[in-house]
């Protein structure tokens, strides 16, 4: 099967204080269509650095990232991204903000409608279309959020830290509602998470970074029941493995972080 997303040898660097900082190092990594990937690592590692170059919002300096068996080479406009800080506008209703990425991609305004209901109700916000995110929770702001992401069916999902200021009861119903949208859809997803039970939670797989230089150190394959029950599932003898095998690759390299 072609990746959905393939990774050759991308090493990229950066200029700090007059002295090249070298952030990822010969990183090498495919995804395949409909796969929900994690990536987790300490900070500074280059995680989020590697999601911008998929985006297409940071070049490549050396090798190659292959989107849909296409080079990436600029803005990467078949991608949805959302990040910690969202891109709701608070001037602007939850219909309108979701409705606003099909007017750039220049759907008709009765097709728009149809699916901004649509996303509506699959983000469980049917009956706040005409309010303001001011007048939200922030869990239901974030559904805003999704369905914002969502609305144009792009067929990969990159997410660096999406639901990481919110509270623990909140992540976990949001998580809940990622899980329930992607199984459905079954979009590619790449996740970028500090949280460890997160990213087992959520992903088929966690890909764990070193410490700067970025280089992936494992990559653990997450087998665990099917299941929509993100609480109850962190109870299971399966996640239990998966989390300390995970926990063992990382703690060392957020101890080295911290000691430098």
């Amino acid at each position: 099967m072609t990746a959905s997303i393939a990774i050759t040898a991308v090493r990229k660097s950066y200029v700090a204080r007059g002295r090249e900082v070298l952030a990822l190092d010969r990183v090498d990594l495919d995804i395949a269509p409909g796969e929900f990937v994690a990536f987790v690592g300490p900070s500074g590692c280059g995680k989020s650095t590697l999601m911008n170059m998929i985006a297409g919002i940071l070049p490549i300096e050396e090798g190659r990232i292959l989107h849909d068996g296409r080079p990436v080479n600029g803005i990467n406009r078949n991608v949805g991204y959302m990040t910690q800080q969202d891109a709701v506008l608070p001037w602007r209703t939850v219909e309108d903000n979701i409705a606003l990425p099909l007017r750039f991609h220049g759907m008709a305004g009765p097709a728009r409608r149809a699916r901004v209901e649509e996303m509506l109700a699959a983000v469980g916000l049917t009956g706040f279309a005409r309010s303001f995110p001011g007048e939200l929770s922030g869990g239901m702001r974030k559904r805003v959020a999704i369905a914002q992401l969502l609305a144009y069916e792009p067929g990969t999902l990159l997410m660096d830290e999406p639901f990481g200021a919110l509270d623990a009861q909140l992540k976990l119903l949001m998580q809940e509602q990622l899980l329930r949208i992607w199984t459905e859809r079954r979009q590619t997803v790449v996740f970028v998470t500090h949280d460890l039970a997160e990213a087992v939670t959520l992903a088929q797989r966690v890909v764990v970074f070193s410490g700067r230089p970025g280089r992936i150190k494992q990559i653990e394959n997450v087998q665990l029941p099917p299941t929509l029950d993100v609480f109850r599932v962190r109870f299971l003898p399966e996640f239990e493995a998966a989390y300390t095998r995970l926990w063992d690759a990382l703690a060392p390299e957020i101890r080295s972080g911290e000691a430098a």
